[in-house]
Parts: C-alpha cells; sequence; structure tokens
C-alpha cells in the first residue's frame, strides 16, 4: 500500500489515497503505522476517499485507532494532496468530514499549495452538541475538580469535542498530568480533546494541546478554532487572533457569520509503501 507521510504546523499524518488503494481494518492500519518506533510514525492514518457529495472524504483515524470526526491540521494535509495529485485542481474545494462538508480556500503558487484556509463552521455551544454532562445553555468558565485542582473549563465542539482551559504559564504547565483524566472525564461521554491556552494579548494566545486518543501534539487545528471561540466566549481575545502552538503558527477567525476560519501551512514529509500482511 502506497502513502506519503504529511504535517500540518507539526500535526504529523500518514495519508492514504483510497481512490487508488483499499484498506479492510483502518483502525488496526492507523496503530500499526502510527508507532513511531515500529511503524511509519504519526499522530494518526487520514484517508482520501471519494466522494458523492463533495470533491473528496476524509476519514480520520488516531494512533490509537479511533476514529475522530474532524481534524483541522489533517484536511489541510489532505487538501494539498489532493490540488497537486490533480484529484480535484480546485483553489476551492469541498470534503466530506464525519462534522459535515467543508469548503477549503488554497493558496498556490507555481502549482504548489503554499496555504489552506478551512471554513470550519460554525461552532457548537449547547452541552447536548458537544457533548458535555453539564446544565446550563453554554458551558464558559464553568468549574471543573480534577486530581488536586479545580479548573475552569470552556467547552466547544467544532465538530469534535474540546475543552479549553486558560493557564498563566503554558510553557511549564503539566499538560501530561491533567490532559488525561480531563480527556477521560464523565462528563464527557464522547472524551474530549483538551487546550491548555495562555493569553499573550487580545490577538495572540499560545496552546498546548492534549488530543483525544493521541496524548500531546504539537498542533491542533480545531484545538485552535475552539480556543479562539473560547477567548472570545471569555472576554480574553478578539475574533481574529494568531495561535502559536508546539508546531508553528494558525490564523483563526471566528468572523459575523458566526463560522471559524482556520489559515494554516501543510508540508509533504515523504512518500513509502507498507506491508499490508499480517494487519
Amino acid at each position: 500500500m502506497k502513502f506519503t507521510k504529511m504535517h500540518g504546523t507539526g500535526n504529523d499524518y500518514v495519508c492514504v489515497n483510497c481512490f487508488e488503494e483499499h484498506i479492510d481494518n483502518p483502525s488496526q492500519v492507523a496503530r500499526r503505522m502510527s508507532d513511531r518506533h515500529f511503524g511509519v510514525g504519526g499522530d494518526g492514518l487520514v484517508l482520501i476517499h471519494p466522494s458523492a457529495v463533495a470533491d473528496c472524504r476524509m476519514r480520520m483515524f488516531n494512533a490509537d485507532g479511533s476514529e475522530a470526526e474532524m481534524c483541522g491540521n489533517g484536511i489541510r494535509c489532505l487538501a494539498k494532496y489532493v490540488y497537486e495529485r490533480g484529484i480535484a485542481r480546485k483553489e476551492e474545494m469541498t470534503v466530506e468530514t464525519g462534522a459535515g462538508v467543508l469548503t477549503l480556500r488554497l493558496f498556490v503558487h507555481d502549482g504548489i499549495v503554499e496555504k489552506v484556509q478551512v471554513n470550519m463552521g460554525a461552532p457548537r455551544l449547547s452541552p447536548g452538541e458537544i457533548p458535555v454532562s453539564l446544565p446550563g445553555e453554554r458551558i464558559v468558565g464553568a468549574s471543573l475538580g480534577v486530581l488536586d485542582r479545580e479548573f475552569g473549563i470552556t467547552c466547544v465542539s467544532m465538530g469534535n469535542p474540546h475543552c479549553v482551559v486558560f493557564v498563566a504559564d503554558v510553557k511549564n504547565f503539566p499538560v501530561e498530568k491533567y490532559g488525561p483524566p480531563i480527556e477521560t472525564h464523565d462528563i464527557f461521554p464522547r472524551g474530549a480533546n483538551v487546550e491548555f491556552v495562555q493569553i499573550v494579548n487580545s490577538g495572540e494566545v499560545v496552546q498546548r494541546t492534549w488530543e483525544r486518543g493521541a496524548g500531546e501534539t504539537l498542533a491542533c487545528g480545531t484545538g485552535a478554532s475552539a480556543a479562539c471561540v473560547a477567548g472570545v466566549l471569555n472576554d480574553l481575545t478578539r475574533r481574529a487572533i494568531l495561535v502559536h502552538l508546539s508546531g508553528g503558527d494558525l490564523e483563526i477567525e471566528w468572523k459575523k457569520d458566526d463560522h471559524v476560519y482556520m489559515t494554516g501551512h501543510a508540508a509533504e514529509v515523504f512518500e513509502g509503501e507498507w506491508k499490508m500482511s499480517g494487519e
């Protein structure tokens, strides 16, 4: 099976063109290929399928084999792959995901996709849509006790569930200690991606993410989008911000049409072939 290793802001994925390849057991393949010692290495597996309603369809499996609804960095990788290989030679394309059909704008120079802007859609803020088992119309700055601390949490769905926690010093914050118990907390029936966010100023934040099913990653596009929404809801940031992630920067804007727009780079690392026997 042919594959392409790609990354968006350091969030790295094994991408497979399912217009040409077929995978019967993607969860198992994702676990084996994502292993950084015995596999290709990555935060997950992105499968690029034909679609009846869009230019292509994305399925994304985390490194633990669980399937995610959407991935902001992964979809930019997909867009670069699809454009540069002629699957959809469009500077505006649509992609079917588990979170619905999304529209992407590609910034192309000499046939190379340099940046991609993704219309992430409107954030979902009601507890039932996220989902989170807490009372109220919106979960903004709610108190949550985890281990030895109380956190103020803001919950947002960007097609997948997010829990945003604002901290004073994100660089030295013990993400690996508090990320897992928040991700798997009883209030999140489908788990949660957890963003730890430090406010630099009203237009700039620093973020570290504990991703559901993957652990701490260098970037999270849906998480950066959720952080922007949470910053506005808590009166901490403007609607357009620059998010500094461990793997690079993303431009996020929650526009007046209620949609969140994410803009960032994607890069191809290498191509290879994976022996499928024994999967």
